[in-house]
């Protein structure tokens, strides 16, 4: 390898310090040959697994067909296909449908259609929120001051609100017999509450946009009576609730959708999948026939793209995966919960479906312990399991495996994992 192409997989962007040449199911192997078991899953968007036989059959007879058009000729028949599979998917609350070609403009656009139909200008996001790299998402992101450094603001007022993270809440802390995941204070609410009073008033605040579980900012669980008070405020308001559904949708969370584990419907669902491609799903009246011409101005997934995710989505359902992510999850957190107590380190386990979240701190209390959550993923890494972090404290390994994967695959990650922990710790 030259120093050039060393150099640059030596960036702390890459975890792997070498090129990745081929993918299969769980699995990863590099230019050198070595396998790696992927449970990081391009941050939990690659719900098929690598190079799935029947995604990889409907590109190549895509790509033959036709491969690329631009959004302003005509739609192409494989949008018109997926719009049709989602709607099959999607609420049946939310049947008007728009593609994009990428997450971050699905999110742009749930803004922008968010402003327009109620004339408003100003949003409530939250805390370690994290919704996309574009100059405008990222303004919307709160999970790690980085993200979004160096981008200007937007022209809209943007108000940040706690999110419900019961581990560090403090009223939790200050009465755990009381408080819990299980049972929210309610002090989240509280603050939205306060915001439309203090900093941005009901007739300004066009959108409330959250996550049903936070990805980049540690795999944290809104209580789903959190999202429920959600929805009465908004509806009380006259403000739209927008959930953001890039990681946790299309089976993840072990449901369809996260929204699923609390009944909530918002009037904007913005989705996305491991291909360039994202998706705005509406209540209907909201978004009208975008796709005409000069209605919205939102690029035209390619018809590869929209070919992929039809025959994806197709295969979650036909090989039940969704039901696997609730199972295999399951089995994850329950052990991942028995290696807690006998490891002080692990300050929490959460997370629903295969998407979880292990937090590390300091023996002894809560304080955030982020060199031992690297040193774990590196000791994991060099033993072939390939896990992500995050958490604004980096002190949060990300479990999102694929959702094909079985108990071998659960019991060779685990069976790492353990051995990478006690040997950082005894080190």
């Amino acid at each position: 390898m030259n120093d050039r192409r060393t150099e640059m997989y030596a960036s702390p962007q890459f975890l792997l310090g070498h090129a990745v040449v081929r993918g299969e199911h769980a699995f990863l192997w590099d230019e050198c040959g070595r396998r790696y078991l992927d449970f990081a899953t391009s941050v939990g968007v690659s719900n098929t697994g690598h190079n799935h036989p029947r995604v990889v059959e409907a590109i190549r007879a895509q790509a033959g067909r036709l491969f690329h058009l631009a959004g302003n000729v005509a739609p192409h028949e494989p949008m018109l296909r997926l719009v049709s599979v989602l709607r099959d998917v999607v609420p049946a609350e939310l049947p008007d449908i728009c593609l994009t070609g990428s997450e971050s403009e699905a999110v742009e656009l749930a803004i922008r259609l968010a402003r327009h139909v109620t004339g408003r200008p100003n949003l409530i996001v939250f805390q370690r929120g994290f919704h996309g790299h574009t100059i405008a998402t990222v303004n919307l992101s709160t999970a790690k001051a980085w993200q979004c450094t160096g981008n200007p603001s937007l022209s809209c007022r943007t108000l940040v609100a706690p999110y419900p993270y019961c581990y560090r809440c403090p009223k939790a802390e200050a009465a755990p017999e009381r408080y819990s995941a299980g049972s929210c204070c309610g002090w989240p609410l509280e603050q939205v509450r306060f915001l439309l009073k203090s900093q941005t008033v009901p007739q300004e605040t066009a959108a409330i946009l959250v996550e049903p579980i936070l990805g980049e900012g540690g795999c944290v669980v809104a209580p789903a009576p959190f999202l429920r008070g959600l929805r009465d405020i908004c509806r009380e308001f006259g403000i739209l609730l927008l959930f953001d559904e890039r990681c946790t949708g299309f089976g993840r969370s072990g449901r369809f959708f996260a929204l699923e584990h609390s009944g909530v419907v918002p009037d904007i669902l913005i989705l996305s999948t491991g291909l360039p491609l994202g998706a705005v799903a509406a209540r209907r009246g909201l978004l009208e026939d975008p796709h005409k011409e000069g209605a919205w101005d939102v690029p035209v997934p390619s018809p590869v793209a929209c070919s992929a995710t039809e025959v994806a989505l197709r295969v979650l359902e036909e090989e039940q995966l969704v039901k696997n992510s609730a199972i295999m999850g399951e089995k994850l957190r329950s052990r991942l919960r028995a290696l807690q107590q006998r490891y002080p380190a692990i300050g929490e386990v959460r997370g629903q479906g295969l998407m979880v979240g292990v937090e590390f701190v300091v023996p002894g209390g809560r304080t955030p312990d982020k060199d031992r959550t690297r040193d774990t993923q590196r000791a994991c890494l060099e033993a072939g399991l390939l896990l992500a972090t995050c958490g604004t404290d980096d002190n949060v390994l990300r479990w999102t495996p694929p959702l094909i994967i079985g108990d071998p695959e659960l019991d060779e990650a685990l069976s790492i994992f353990e051995h990478s922990l006690a040997g950082v710790i005894n080190s």
